[in-house]
This record gives structure tokens, C-alpha cells and sequence, in this order.
């Protein structure tokens, strides 16, 4: 089970993810059109960077929304981690989903 600090982190994260979303994408937007000069260019970039670092998408990590666990999460619409996975598939909780044995 990972600390509640870490997950409370990353929900954090979440929420100003979601808050400064449209901001960044504008900027970033503005700051590739070509038909801006370098100067104003250069200017939209230090107000990009002047937006808080945990508000950008590759800040996020996918956890598992049972323990916590940061790695071996089984794609985003589950949401679970690999090894919750293989006990909820033992335990024959997971619909649809059965022990290979042969």
C-alpha cells in the first residue's frame, strides 16, 4: 500500500492538471505559430514556465485504485494493479475472466 501522502500528491496533481489545462494548451498553441515574432514567441514561453509545474500532464502517475501502487497498472479503464488483478481473477470476482490452466 503506497502512503496516503503520495496519493493525495498525485490527486493534487490531478486537480490543477484539469485547472490549467486550457491555459497550456493555449500557450503552447501560440508559442508554435510561426507567424509570431521571436520576441513575442520567447514571451509566451516564460509565462508557460511561470505556470505551476504540477499542472503539466507528465507530472501524473497512473495508481491503483485499491492499494496505491504506482507501477503495474492494468490499462487506465481498470485501474487496478496487476497483482490486485490476479487476486480479484483468483478470488473469481472479475467477470468474464478465468485461471488459464491446461
Amino acid at each position: 500500500m503506497a502512503k496516503k501522502s503520495v496519493i493525495q500528491r498525485n490527486l493534487r496533481r490531478a486537480q490543477m492538471i484539469e485547472q490549467y489545462a486550457s491555459r497550456r494548451a493555449e500557450l503552447k498553441a501560440k508559442i508554435k505559430d510561426a507567424s509570431l515574432s521571436l520576441q513575442e514567441r520567447f514571451t509566451l514561453a516564460q509565462k508557460l514556465d511561470k505556470l505551476p509545474v504540477d499542472g503539466s500532464k507528465v507530472r501524473y502517475r497512473n495508481r491503483c485504485a485499491l492499494t496505491g501502487r504506482g507501477r503495474g497498472v492494468v490499462h487506465k479503464s481498470l485501474g487496478i494493479s496487476r497483482i490486485c488483478l490476479r487476486e480479484l481473477v483468483g478470488k473469481g470476482q472479475v467477470p468474464g475472466v478465468r485461471k488459464a490452466s491446461w
